[in-house]
């Protein structure tokens, strides 16, 4: 019988480890900011045109997913599981944001990273991020599957 440790050690790649590194910019458009990211919504419409928090949570996604792709199998992807980020300065539009992400652990098809992103003038968040790397046709036939019922 093979140890769970050894186990969860051959779920991904041997170069899908801790200490991959990646940086993503990203310049902050209108369509970015707090009143467009549920216009249906009053409340968000009367915010002020900043970086909204929900965008900002997918950019540090994006930042973790082109970190790891290169050390994916054919047919893989990663989903995110967890996001504890703090939102700590306002960016307006035109300004750039940096994100940087560093994969902190791997732990089978869990993977953990922690991240911040800058602006010009402030770091504006700081947390950690959890993806899970799973196979996308059998992830796609279990959404089908919940959507037939």
């Amino acid at each position: 019988m093979i140890p769970a440790s050894a186990a969860r050690e051959v779920l991904v790649k041997p170069s899908l480890a801790p200490g991959i590194a990646h940086e993503l910019r990203f310049t902050v458009p209108v369509g970015k900011t707090v009143p467009h990211l549920y216009p249906e919504s009053p409340a968000f419409a009367a915010m002020p045109e900043v970086f909204a928090t929900g965008f900002m949570v997918g950019l540090i996604e994006w930042a973790c997913i082109d970190a790891i792709a290169p050390h994916l199998e054919h047919g893989e992807m990663s989903l995110g599981v967890h996001i504890d980020l703090s939102h700590d300065a306002a960016t307006p539009p035109g300004m750039e944001v940096v994100a940087r992400v560093v994969l902190e652990e791997v732990d089978g098809r869990r993977l953990r990273f922690s991240v911040e992103a800058h602006d010009a003038a402030d770091r504006i968040c700081a947390g950690r991020h959890e993806r899970f790397v799973v196979d996308r046709a059998r992830f796609d036939a279990g959404v089908a599957r919940k959507a037939e019922a």
